[in-house]
């Protein structure tokens, strides 16, 4: 594919939360980001003095986009990554969005014959348990996976937890944590040997800016 604006590097940015922080951590590293773009219903958002072009996407869709080239690099939770398995170069931990993912249930919850376990991320459920040797039966949901113990859907959940405060209000209880979440910065393959001068500054100011916060 080539790109009609030479160098220009075209970013795959997830919208809500992820995005407001990933902007925030482009401009503390000297990157003309303006924050009026925050709260854009743009999709396509051109910044000519960044030499940039942001794809907004939902947070799912980014690794896509990176994968088939529409996008040079994305910012995608590492959640996603494990769970889409997509073929692209993981380049940087951002340290932004942290969360886990977690295994949840009902604080009464005993062990059960043929145990059903709901989640958005039937992959890395699977693959979690199936190194345990357990045998479950996922289910795929995609909106409000909380319900899934309440209603007798499933035995327990995985799913992500920032604060912990949805499962509290729901009566759910942590009871394992799989791995932790961050964002990460990701290329694709093509894009990263031919654009990789301005793939590399980009990686290195914002290392340097990490860095400098921790």
């Amino acid at each position: 594919m080539t790109d009609r604006r030479g160098d220009t590097l075209k970013v795959a940015m997830p919208k809500g939360r992820i995005y407001k922080q990933a902007s925030k951590l482009f401009r503390e590293a000297g990157l003309p980001i303006p924050v009026d773009f925050d709260d854009t219903r743009k999709l396509i958002i051109d910044l000519p003095e960044a030499r940039m072009e942001f794809i907004m996407a939902k947070p799912v869709d980014v690794p896509t986009y990176v994968e088939y080239g529409v996008a040079d690099i994305g910012i995608v939770g590492k959640d996603v990554l494990m769970e889409e398995r997509k073929d692209v170069y993981e380049l940087l931990d951002l340290g932004i969005a942290r969360c886990r993912m977690s295994v949840i249930g009902l604080p009464d919850w005993q062990p059960v014959m043929h145990p059903r376990v709901a989640t958005k991320y039937p992959n890395v459920a699977s693959q979690y348990f199936r190194e345990l040797g357990q045998q479950v039966e996922v289910i795929k949901l995609n909106g409000s996976i909380e319900l899934a113990p309440l209603i007798g859907l499933a035995d327990r959940i995985v799913d992500m937890v920032e604060t912990g405060q949805t499962l509290r209000e729901n009566g759910l209880t942590e009871m394992e944590t799989i791995f932790g979440i961050t964002s990460r910065l990701i290329a694709n393959r093509v894009s990263y040997r031919m654009k990789n001068d301005e793939i590399q500054s980009l990686c290195d100011r914002l290392q340097t800016t990490i860095a400098a916060v921790k």
